[in-house]
């Protein structure tokens, strides 16, 4: 039974195809939780995650795993550039540099990444954030709050692949 509360809320702003689901890129919303879904949601904005994470660690699933969302823009990682093709996003509200991350947000995004872990069979190796496949665009997370976040995702998977 999951911990935290999640609903659907879907975005138009995806692209046609399919994605692999090869691993994670986290990012920070700046904006609080309401806002950013407000933002996600509108067709105007072209920018989407496939999740996004509230303070007390509500989620709301904006994509199918499989859709590609619009989450990384001009990126890279492992000598694949595209990383929206790829990668699934999934954002914290907030900004990493102004606030640290909450135990919740933490906690959730392990819980929304367990059956995805064993699934999709991925290792710690292949979860990142945005600051790493867009280095010198973008900022998120804070070096500091990717150490956490990073730190709390071998500490439950383990570095050899699904628990």
């Amino acid at each position: 039974m999951p911990r935290f509360r999640e609903f659907a809320r879907p975005t138009p702003n995806l692209t046609a195809g399919r994605n692999a689901c090869l691993g994670v890129v986290l990012h920070h919303s700046v904006m609080p939780f309401g806002p950013a879904l407000d933002r996600l949601t509108d067709p105007a904005s072209g920018v989407s995650y496939h999740a996004l994470i509230d303070l007390d660690g509500t989620r709301c699933v904006l994509a199918p795993d499989d859709a590609i969302a619009h989450h990384a823009g001009v990126s890279s990682f492992r000598g694949r550039d595209g990383c929206n093709r790829f990668m699934l996003g999934v954002a914290f509200a907030g900004d990493t540099w102004v606030e640290p991350l909450t135990a919740a947000q933490i906690d959730s995004v392990l819980e929304w990444l367990q059956d995805r872990w064993t699934r999709h069979g991925w290792t710690p190796d292949w979860i990142t954030d945005h600051r790493q496949v867009a280095p010198g665009r973008k900022n998120d997370l804070c070096p500091s709050e990717w150490t956490r976040v990073e730190g709390a995702i071998s500490g439950r998977f383990g570095a050899g692949g699904p628990p």
